[in-house]
């Protein structure tokens, strides 16, 4: 396993963020399964960290979308905020600071892949930001949030919105028949994840996993996307 002392400096560089405490962000990064294995306290995980950070993460991006919006309503308002804090898009900008290698996991959730599932890496971002909020305050929470989740929302938007996007990019060509089909399911009941393909005419162009199955039908709308646009990601 890697040096945990070592882990903590590389992801507070990779950040920008030093810790005044960084067992802060040691919690923020253990999961529950090697908690177990260590024999950590219960609540040594990142749980109560995600709880804390999902509230500082709703507040920054409601300010930000109420004074960058001025006429929008409170409605759209609402289901923009909710698509770009959701789960697979909270993935996509942990990705951005490869935040799922600094995960401390147990070794069997590290067998079954953990370490790559949205499910978990949208979680571990949420307690890095509840970390951060205790450690440093409102301020540094929000530049963080700013820098890494506000920023490129122009391409996080075409993320956001890929199912819709690819849509209209196949219908350019009249003759072409888009489906999603569920290839697997993954994971006990309670956290099952589930993995779909794109198929264009018969031709996979797309894959993806998610929680549930629109989540995974945007991921595999995502990757398609980038691949006619001939951007691989």
């Amino acid at each position: 396993m890697r040096d945990i002392k070592g882990i903590l400096k590389e992801l507070q560089e990779k950040t920008g963020y030093k810790f005044r405490d960084e067992g802060l962000l040691r919690q923020a990064i253990t999961h529950s399964s090697f908690a177990n294995e260590q024999k950590i306290n219960k609540l040594g995980n990142y749980e109560r960290l995600e709880f804390l950070g999902d509230a500082v993460l709703e507040l920054v991006s409601s300010e930000f979308l109420f004074k960058e919006n001025p006429d929008m309503p409170e409605g759209q308002l609402t289901r923009t905020r909710a698509s770009m804090v959701c789960e697979p898009a909270l993935a996509y900008c942990a990705r951005d600071i490869d935040l799922g290698s600094y995960i401390l996991l147990g070794r069997g959730e590290e067998a079954t892949g953990g370490r790559k599932r949205d499910s978990i890496i949208s979680d571990v971002m949420e307690a890095l930001i509840g970390a951060i909020f205790l450690d440093g305050g409102i301020g540094e929470a929000k530049s963080f949030i700013y820098r890494f989740v506000l920023s490129d929302l122009d391409n996080k938007i075409l993320f956001l919105d890929s199912k819709t996007l690819l849509q209209e990019e196949i219908q350019k060509d009249n003759a072409a028949q888009l489906r999603y089909e569920l290839v697997g399911e993954t994971g006990p009941e309670h956290d099952k994840e589930f993995h779909v393909k794109a198929y264009l005419d018969g031709k996979e162009i797309g894959a993806g996993i998610g929680r549930t199955k629109k989540a995974a039908e945007q991921q595999a709308a995502y990757k398609a996307l980038m691949k006619l646009k001939g951007r691989v990601r």
